[in-house]
C-alpha cells in the first residue's frame, strides 16, 4: 500500500497562534491524507496539543543556530535530504532560511505569510524585502489578506501567477446557539479579546482605552491568552486603577465558550492581517471594535466599520463606549457579523483551497487568484 505523501511544515514557533490554529485545523480535517513532519525554529511545540492523536506526525530535531544563516542553510539542506518530504510548507519570514536551503532543490515549496512583527509595523525592512524577492520567486506564496496581496505584488515584486489569495475560514457551526453567561464577576458588558500577549498586539492600548471607556458606564475586560507581555500588562492594569475589572485567563486551548460569553470583541493591535480570533467573534455574533490594520475593516459588515479606529487610545475608547452604551446596537451588529461570517468565511472553502495547494497543485493562468 502506498504511503501518504509527507508534508514538512516549518514554523518560527509552534506555539498557539493564528497560523498554528489554521494548520492544525486543516491537518485534523484531512486526517491521514498526509503524513506530517513539523519543525519549530524556537523549539516551542505548544500547539501540538491541538493535533488529533491518530495523525501520523513527527517532530524531527533540527539544529537551529540564531544568527548563523549560512550554517543554518547547510543544516536545513541536509535535513531536507534526510527527510525527503513531498512538499514543504514554510511560515512567515522566520522560516526564510528553509526557502534558501531549497532554492535549487526539488521539494515542492509553499510559503505562507500571515503578517509581521512590530519591527515591520510601519514599513518593510529592505533586507527582508530582498530575501523574499530573491528566494520566494517561482514558489507558491499563499496569503490570507488583500493587504498582503498588495505587498507581495508591489513591494516584494513577486510574479502574481504564483501568488494565491487563500482567506482564513472557521467552523461556523461550532459557534451556533445563544450567548453563554459570563463566568467573570463584575458589572456591565463584557469586552474581550483572544490573542497572544506580544508587543505588536499593543494590549497596553487596550487597557488605556478601557479605562477611558468606563468613565461613564461600567464594563469588564477579559484578556484570553498568554505571553511575555502579561506581567507588564497586569502592572499597568493596577496603575490605571482597573485591575478589579480586568481578568487575565491565561492560555485557553479551546476558547469557544468564552468567546460566546462576550458582549464586545476588541482588538488593539499595531499590525494584523486576517485574524482568526475576529472571525470566531463574528461567528459567535459578537460585535467588534478594533484598530484599523490589515483586512479588519473589510472583514466586518459595512455597518460595523465605523468602530474600526485609528491606532489611538481615545479613538478606540470612543468605539468601545458607543457599544457599551447601546445593547440594541450590539445585537444588530452581532447579527450582521454572524451573517457575514456564514456567507464568506466558512472553513469549507479554506479546506478546498489548501487541499489543492498541498496536493501539489501548480499555479496557472486559469486558476491563480491575484486579487479581488
Amino acid at each position: 500500500m502506498t504511503r501518504p505523501p509527507l508534508l514538512l511544515s516549518v514554523f518560527p514557533t509552534f506555539t498557539v497562534g493564528g497560523a498554528q490554529i489554521r494548520f492544525t485545523t486543516i491537518a485534523n480535517h484531512f486526517g491521514r491524507r498526509w503524513r506530517h513532519a513539523i519543525v519549530a525554529m524556537d523549539g516551542n511545540l505548544g500547539a501540538r496539543e491541538r493535533l488529533d492523536a491518530d495523525l501520523d506526525v513527527r517532530f524531527p530535531p533540527v539544529d537551529v543556530r540564531k544568527g548563523d544563516t549560512l550554517g543554518n542553510v547547510r543544516r536545513f539542506h541536509a535535513a531536507l535530504a534526510a527527510l525527503r518530504p513531498d512538499a514543504m510548507l514554510t511560515h512567515n519570514f522566520g522560516s526564510i532560511e528553509w526557502a534558501i536551503a531549497n532554492r535549487l532543490g526539488p521539494v515542492h515549496h509553499i510559503h505562507v505569510e500571515d503578517g509581521f512583527g512590530p519591527e515591520e509595523r510601519d514599513r518593510q525592512l529592505p533586507r527582508r524585502v530582498w530575501l523574499r524577492r530573491a528566494f520566494l520567486r517561482g514558489r507558491t506564496v499563499a496569503l490570507p489578506s488583500q493587504n498582503l496581496m498588495r505587498i507581495a505584488r508591489d513591494v516584494w515584486r513577486l510574479d502574481s501567477r504564483w501568488v494565491r489569495y487563500v482567506p482564513n475560514g472557521i467552523d461556523i457551526a461550532r459557534f451556533a446557539g445563544p450567548p453563554l453567561p459570563a463566568p467573570w464577576p463584575g458589572d456591565g458588558p463584557v469586552i474581550g479579546t483572544v490573542t497572544a500577549l506580544r508587543p505588536e498586539k499593543n494590549l497596553a492600548r487596550m487597557l488605556r482605552a478601557f479605562r477611558l471607556a468606563i468613565e461613564n458606564a461600567p464594563a469588564r475586560l477579559v484578556i484570553i491568552g498568554d505571553g511575555p507581555e502579561r506581567p507588564g500588562l497586569e502592572r499597568l492594569a493596577a496603575e490605571l486603577g482597573v485591575a478589579d475589572r480586568v481578568h487575565f485567563t491565561g492560555h485557553v486551548s479551546q476558547p469557544t465558550r468564552l468567546i460566546k460569553a462576550l458582549d464586545i470583541f476588541a482588538m488593539s493591535s499595531d499590525t494584523e492581517q486576517m485574524p482568526m480570533s475576529l472571525l470566531e467573534a463574528m461567528a459567535a455574533g459578537v460585535p467588534a471594535a478594533s484598530t484599523d490594520v490589515g483586512d479588519i475593516r473589510a472583514m466586518l459588515p459595512e455597518e460595523g466599520r465605523r468602530f474600526v479606529t485609528a491606532l489611538d487610545d481615545r479613538a478606540l475608547a470612543e468605539a468601545l463606549s458607543a457599544l457599551i452604551a447601546d445593547p440594541g446596537l450590539r445585537c444588530a451588529l452581532g447579527a450582521a457579523s454572524r451573517e457575514k461570517a456564514e456567507r464568506e468565511f466558512d472553513q469549507a472553502a479554506m479546506f478546498r483551497a489548501w487541499a489543492d495547494l498541498l496536493d501539489g497543485g501548480r499555479p496557472d493562468a486559469k486558476r491563480v487568484a491575484t486579487s479581488r
